[in-house]
């Protein structure tokens, strides 16, 4: 089933490529639980020789990588983070379907590495009794030793590996321990005989059923599939399940009498114990965990019982039923407040530096006697637009991304999480949702990408659509700087600061607020349904690796958002630039346009030109303010400023009041979402109806914000 030594298979799903299965490789699954380490063993083992895509026809994301070792080399498939194998989500279908049937690349996998955390080896070891279940060649990895030795927690490994009949070792994969021996031992996995005992039970009656089918299914599945599995997935009755297994297995097994008959006789002998198959499922379900519990009891001892008790008494604060919230939106604010604080200075530093290299490369362009148009197209239209976002985005996103990371690294993401579980199960959604709202402050297209861990597909869509309604990190400099100017103008110094970010503070709370509203109001008219529940894990606090967390948030987040902002940039700089030049009888293009857009403008407390501005800005929200400048300014190229006062006497200038700015922030928080997050919500929802949906939600509330407060500050003369 593999493609020839060293070939390169395309993905399906989207057109990336992973690794191929050649000649002698040995194909090689690592499975775990979420924050179990799995893909720091995946990246020690493969280091820069993987890639990355999506599984065929699914929306979750695949690695593979090639590791040799000595005269072996192995073709690692890192499957998705899942708690189990029943498949209750899409990616614990992945996670099945490839320990069972492979992919058309790699084939079947020759053994499966089931990473687990020592420090919680009892919710773990549920999984590698199912992947047990499923193939012999198992080999299972204790991980995190070091962090279980910190809590003063040992584990049996020579006893674990007698009761669960497979190679147990152990290791601590963020230094690199044990990840050698791992591999020493994959060759017993490899190798591994089918067990006469399997290590997972159940109860006489489900195992006389099981023996029945099973010793029926055994000579005709030659060794594709455990027969004991399929005999109770046969017993389960998953349709979708049984088709794939038909497939694989190169037969329908429905259509086999001797199968049919057995698959009967097993059935009759459940019926008389009154085990239906919504029954089996649980009892299996039950088995699993008992067992796992057990088997954890016998190789698991605890020197202090009691350590965990810190985590405990943090959580009755952080996640407490009042103060929960209020302490969450106490560190948003002290995020920001350090975002703001921080990023004055480089900020300014960068945009006197950007605009002084600017007037230098127009000073080169003028002396080599390029024409006026060459001169505006590349310095007042490309240039300056880029200077401009590089200076205001890039210092705020460099302080943020990481201050954000840090809270991930430290585990109190998932509290968060907690906090506002219950108010999005009271809207009708899913407590995921905190999660994949948390991610849309850095980028709203990333937080649309998130919301593939929510199971439901109708709770996935309602927090696809809703993402929008909290600001991502593009529209954050904006904010600020009309907050300041217009908002909190009159108090100075440290108080004008703390001001500043209470109002920012506010108005992301404002956010939250309409996407619970919307969230609710979805799940009641087009998207109805009951919440579904799910289990959160609440990992325990950890030391923040400092060095990690600053790699992670300045290459995966700040340079990658910044990027994608400049290569935006520069294309809308040059059509900018051509708008103010173009000119239709003695106005600009972009001001006849403005003034097209100006009365609906007005009503909803902008004018033509912010409005235009939006517009114009969708395919990124950072170039926003620079085309408002460059229509105010008619001059077709952005100005340097050298301060806030400046620049807000520039928009009093041009019509600027208080309800100018307060509908700004408004419309800024809530309007369409820019052009990569609705490429995003197309490729995740295939629908181009949905994608439409979730640029017109926002706009819409946006408008009618805009327009109730406009008109309520003009009746009372504000």
């Amino acid at each position: 089933m593999g493609l020839t030594a060293g070939s390169v298979g395309r993905n399906a799903c989207d057109g990336s490529f992973s690794v191929s299965r050649g000649d002698g490789d040995k194909v090689v699954a690592l499975a775990g639980n979420p924050n179990v380490g799995k893909s720091t063993v995946f990246n020690a083992l493969t280091g820069m020789k993987q890639h990355t895509g999506n599984w065929t026809g699914k929306t979750v994301c695949s690695a593979q990588g090639r590791c040799v070792r000595g005269e072996r080399s192995y073709v690692m498939a890192d499957i998705p983070g899942t708690y189990s194998l029943l498949a209750h989500s899409a990616e614990e279908e992945v996670a099945r379907d490839f320990i069972c049937f492979g992919s058309p690349e790699t084939g079947v996998p020759d053994a499966v590495i089931v990473v687990c955390d020592a420090t919680c080896l009892e919710r773990n070891l549920n999984l590698v009794l199912q992947t047990i279940e499923i193939t012999e060649h198992t080999l299972v990895c204790v991980n995190l030793l070091d962090e279980a030795e910190k809590k003063m927690i040992s584990v049996d490994l020579e006893k674990l590996s007698k009761l669960l009949g497979v190679p147990v070792c152990g290791a601590a994969a963020r230094s690199g321990k044990g990840i050698d021996e791992m591999m020493a031992r994959l060759p017993e996995a490899l190798n591994a005989k089918r067990p006469e005992k399997p290590c997972l039970l159940y109860s006489e009656e489900i195992e006389a059923a099981a023996e029945i089918l099973s010793s029926e299914l055994e000579p005709k599945l030659n060794g594709k599939l455990s027969p004991r599995w399929t005999a109770l997935k046969i017993l389960e009755g998953d349709e979708k399940l049984l088709g794939s297994i038909n497939k694989f297995a190169g037969f329908d097994l429905s259509a086999d009498d001797e199968i049919c008959l057995a698959a009967f006789r097993a059935g009759e002998l459940l019926a008389e114990k009154g085990i239906d198959r919504a029954a089996l499922k649980d009892m299996l379900v039950t088995s699993a965990v008992r067992q796992a519990e057990s088997y954890a009891a016998e190789c698991v001892s605890f020197e202090r019982p009691d350590y965990y008790e810190r985590d405990r008494r943090i959580d009755r604060v952080l996640t407490h039923k009042v103060w929960g919230v209020p302490i969450m939106a106490a560190l948003l604010l002290a995020i920001f407040w350090i975002t703001i604080e921080g990023a004055n200075y480089p900020s300014d530093l960068l945009f006197g530096a950007l605009f002084s290299l600017g007037d230098k490369l127009s000073d080169l362009l003028a002396a080599a006697g390029a024409p006026e148009w060459l001169h505006g197209l590349l310095i007042d239209g490309v240039y300056r637009v880029l200077a401009w976002v590089t200076s205001v985005m890039l210092p705020p996103m460099a302080i943020f991304f990481p201050l954000f990371t840090l809270l991930e690294d430290v585990g109190y993401l998932p509290r968060a999480a907690f906090n506002l579980d219950r108010y999005f199960k009271k809207a009708g959604a899913c407590g995921k949702q905190a999660l994949t709202m948390a991610m849309g402050f850095g980028c709203n297209a990333a937080g649309v990408t998130g919301c593939r861990i929510i199971d439901s597909p109708r709770e996935r869509l309602i927090a696809i659509l809703t993402n929008s309604f909290v600001p991502c990190n593009g529209r954050f400099p904006t904010l600020i700087a009309i907050i300041t100017m217009f908002i909190t103008a009159g108090a100075g110094g440290f108080a004008g600061s703390l001001a500043s970010v209470a109002v920012l503070t506010a108005a992301v709370i404002l956010g939250v607020f309409l996407t619970l509203l919307m969230s609710r109001l979805l799940s009641c008219t087009v998207l109805k349904g009951v919440p579904s529940s799910f289990a959160l894990e609440l990992p325990p606090y950890r030391r923040p690796q400092i060095g990690k967390v600053i790699v992670r948030s300045v290459f995966d987040r700040t340079i990658f958002v910044l990027g994608r902002a400049i290569a935006v940039a520069a294309p809308a700089g040059l059509v900018i630039w051509l708008l103010g030049a173009v000119k239709i009888g003695d106005a600009a293009l972009l001001t006849v346009c403005a003034d097209f857009l100006d009365p609906f403008a007005r009503f909803i407390g902008l004018d033509g030109v912010i409005l235009l501005a939006f517009i114009l800005g969708f395919p990124a929200n950072e170039i926003v303010v620079p085309i408002m400048l460059m229509a105010y300014l008619s001059t077709g190229k952005i100005v340097e400023y050298e301060n806030l006062g400046q620049l807000k006497t520039l928009l009093a200038d041009n019509g600027w009041t208080l309800t100018t700015a307060v509908c700004t922030i408004i419309f800024m928080l809530f309007h369409f979402p820019c052009s990569t997050t609705c490429i995003t919500v197309k490729k995740e929802t295939g629908s181009l109806k949905w994608t439409a949906a979730a640029f017109v939600l926002p706009t819409a509330v946006g408008i009618v914000l805009c327009a109730l407060t406009a008109n309520l500050m003009r009746l009372f003369g504000v």
